[in-house]
């Protein structure tokens, strides 16, 4: 069986892993803050979009821990048991399908409340929104758990108490394996792309309405690309299979450096975007963020002042936004109300 770690010497495999876990701690402990940030102030609780992305944020932590793991386990313990591999392949798979399904669902919640905004309280509701991701969880879940059951169809019971290197290429080998992955890419790859076309066009179309500062309809551009190539990067790992499967043969020299460089690219780095759209970039985040990792002991004092104000019953000088109030999206720079 040729495994990375037979192909790489010493030095490669040491920097492949330092990069690999280096990435992967920096990223945690940005998206840590945002979850703690969340956790810390109630007035995210009622809101929908925090609540998606903060789901966004704790899976491509689960994510990223499991696939970062995964990678240096391949290198320090070449051969695991077959049941612990498939139950980590199988979270692994879930959380990363369950990304680009979370950004369709930001996406369509940005759509309501630019495009139906008197609507928005109505539908976007905080008992629907765990209902939609609970429904996410499920999508991501039902191929993953196929992908098992085929095993236990064609493969004896022992099978799972055999060793083997614990990656997806090596476990899920069969013809229906493949066949199964094909379709259901495809299809979630059509469900998110037109949703993200659909929504995008429709906000960016009633931004540019909307707003008579065409310098404001270009930020709002700029930031609706991002998200475009946000969603194109976690797309990726749709396709990475593929990549692998038709790169691989055609470089088996260069087997190592190929899967090393798909798993950056589709796994990895796809998940420090997530923290610069749509936690530093929005101001909501930024300002609480600041009041609590800020050395200044002035904020911290407000801090305090606030915390025990609203404990008292009181809400301090700035309160947020509360009940059917709907802060508008972070790149709606003082443009006016849509209609």
């Amino acid at each position: 069986m040729n495994t990375s770690q037979e192909r790489d010497s010493f030095q490669d495999a040491f920097i492949k892993n330092f990069i690999c876990v280096a990435l992967g701690i920096i990223i945690n402990h940005i998206n840590g803050v945002f979850v703690y940030t969340f956790c810390k102030n109630a007035v995210f609780y009622g809101n929908s979009r925090y609540i998606l992305y903060i789901h966004l944020v704790i899976n491509d932590m689960v994510m990223l821990s499991i696939t970062v793991g995964l990678h240096v386990v391949s290198y320090a313990v070449p051969f695991v048991r077959m049941s612990l591999c498939c139950f980590l392949l199988l979270l692994s798979n879930v959380t990363v399908k369950n990304t680009p399904l979370n950004l369709a669902g930001m996406a369509i919640e940005r759509y309501i409340a630019v495009c139906k905004p008197l609507h928005h309280p109505q539908i976007c509701t905080v008992k629907r929104t765990y209902i939609l991701i609970c429904l996410i969880w499920m999508a991501s879940t039902i191929p993953a758990l196929v992908d098992i059951f085929i095993i236990i169809a064609i493969k004896p019971l022992s099978f799972f108490n055999s060793n083997t290197s614990c990656m997806l290429w090596n476990v899920f080998t069969t013809q229906q394996h493949r066949d199964r992955a094909t379709v259901v890419e495809i299809i979630f790859m059509l469900f998110v792309w037109l949703t993200l076309f659909y929504t995008y066009f429709m906000i960016l179309h009633t931004a540019k309405n909307a707003s008579t500062d065409q310098a404001s309809a270009k930020k709002a551009q700029n930031t609706i690309l991002l998200h475009g190539a946000q969603l194109l990067f976690s797309m990726l790992s749709y396709i990475a299979p593929f990549i692998d499967m038709y790169l691989v043969p055609l470089f088996p020299k260069s087997r190592s450096n190929i899967l090393f460089t798909t798993f950056l690219l589709t796994h990895i780095l796809p998940r420090l975007l997530s923290p610069l759209i749509y936690g530093i970039r929005d101001q909501q985040f930024v300002k609480y963020i600041k009041r609590y990792f800020s050395c200044s002991s002035n904020k911290r004092l407000d801090i305090e002042w606030a915390e025990g104000a609203t404990t008292a019953g009181f809400e301090p000088d700035h309160p947020e936004p509360r009940g059917d109030s709907t802060p508008m999206p972070f790149w709606w720079w003082h443009s006016p109300s849509p209609p």
